[in-house]
């Protein structure tokens, strides 16, 4: 069964509210009329019992007839039935009046042969108990078809505006979703060649606004994903194309004539060491790949960082001391975190700030213990990095340096996008600031429960 759509949801929500409404106000109108009429009987019956009264008081008994005659031909659709003390009937005005009538005191309503009568029960001497009664009966037909004219007007008047409202509805409805149809133009039109596409938050009505502007941030992010994705399997290309031409050219040549073994065995080094880097590379991508999907699950376990810093300290120590540069550590805390992932991100910074440190240099780790998290900031002097490249530094295969070698089988420029996956894997975040011949790397980590 199909759907409705949401203007005719609306259409129809529209259409039921005010049809409620209607027949809501139609029921109170009808009700007031019918009080209103039953007031006004009310009144006609108790001005018309005291005239009666005093006609039938004032006369002699023989007189009676005709001065009651006279009082009720004022009224053709006023009736009046006298009843003696004893119950029996002593006097009826018309024919027409019903056998059997109320006898309750006050005021009712009474059908009888199609003819509706409001009646009214009065003893002719209120302050006599065994006094006849009277008994006033007023032809209410009129009345009643007013009322039921007003019942039909009603229902018509529910149906037609219903319909009106149905109509008025959808129309609006569907104006007002106009900007909604604009966004799935806009969704229907996306390609990955046209990511750059995006809604008009300007003209957006206010409830929509908020929606345009999530539409537009998904689509700038899916822009620049793709952009990335672009770019990063470009890089993979880039980056595979050159050792894999080397291992080829070397090969061939190595087989274009017999050869001793040893050049064999030289030629199978060479391309052992092509081989090493190219399996480094895959499984650099393949850790970023499940980094990028939060596969990355680190391990919680107490760690010293001071203890942490000092054993890659004294790893990179020797490469250190035949650059001719300073290590150096302060600070210490406490943290919970996964070792060997920990390790290779400090590895990483390490590495990277032994390449970049001139001769007679420095590089020095800091460990401070906050209130809320850890921070820790590997530093060096050397030249710095302008402002513009900061922002690239954590890219996939970017190389700040503008010597950058191709196919390059020690650094592939994978290092800090590692390092930044590690740390946001523990809940922290990096940035890099270079200035006055210092460049820079903070971590902040949370600290464990």
């Amino acid at each position: 069964m199909r759907r409705l759509s949401l203007s005719s949801r609306l259409a129809l929500l529209f259409a039921a509210c005010t049809a409620v409404v209607s027949l809501f106000a139609g029921v109170l109108f009808n009700r007031a009329s019918e009080a209103h009429f039953i007031e006004l009987d009310q009144q006609q019956l108790d001005g018309q019992l005291i005239g009666l009264r005093r006609a039938l008081q004032d006369f002699q008994p023989g007189q009676r007839e005709a001065r009651l005659a006279d009082e009720l031909s004022r009224q053709a659709d006023l009736a009046l039935r006298i009843t003696g003390s004893d119950g029996q009937r002593e006097y009826d005005s018309s024919t027409q009046i019903p056998e059997v009538l109320p006898r309750q005191s006050g005021l009712t309503t009474v059908s009888h042969e199609g003819t509706e009568y409001r009646v009214l029960n009065a003893p002719l001497y209120p302050d006599k108990p065994d006094s006849p009664r009277l008994t006033l009966l007023l032809d209410i037909t009129h009345h009643q078809h007013f009322l039921q004219r007003m019942q039909h007007l009603i229902w018509l008047t529910v149906g037609l505006s219903a319909l009106a409202t149905a109509l008025f509805g959808a129309w609006a409805a569907r104006s007002g979703l106009r900007p909604l149809r604009r966004m799935s133009a806009v969704a229907r039109g996306i390609s990955a060649h046209s990511l750059n596409a995006r809604l008009p938050e300007a003209q957006m009505p206010p409830e929509l606004a908020e929606m345009a502007h999530s539409f537009n941030a998904m689509l700038g992010r899916l822009d620049d994903s793709f952009q990335r994705l672009s770019a990063f399997s470009a890089d993979i290309a880039h980056e595979l194309r050159t050792p894999l031409s080397n291992l080829l050219t070397h090969t061939q040549v190595t087989l274009t004539r017999p050869r001793p073994i040893e050049d064999y065995r030289e030629a199978l080094h060479s391309n052992l060491e092509e081989l090493q880097w190219m399996a480094q590379l895959v499984n650099d991508m393949l850790y970023l790949a499940k980094a990028d999907h939060g596969l990355l699950m680190p391990r919680r376990e107490a760690l010293e960082l001071a203890d942490e810093s000092d054993v890659l300290l004294e790893f990179f120590a020797p490469l250190a001391e035949d650059a001719g540069v300073t290590l150096s550590r302060e600070g210490h805390a406490r943290i919970e975190g996964d070792r060997s992932m920990l390790r290779r991100a400090l590895s990483n910074l390490l590495d990277n700030a032994l390449r970049f440190t001139p001769a007679a240099g420095s590089v020095r780790l800091s460990i401070v213990d906050q209130p809320q998290a850890v921070q820790v900031s590997i530093e060096n002097t050397g030249d710095g990095i302008s402002a513009e490249l900061l922002p690239r530094l954590f890219d996939r295969f970017y190389r700040a340096d503008p010597a950058r070698q191709e196919g390059s089988s020690e650094h592939a420029g994978l290092g800090l996008a590692i390092t930044q996956s590690i740390v946001r894997a523990h809940g922290g975040e990096i940035r890099c600031e270079s200035d006055r011949g210092w460049t820079r790397f903070v971590i902040e980590l949370p600290k464990g429960k």
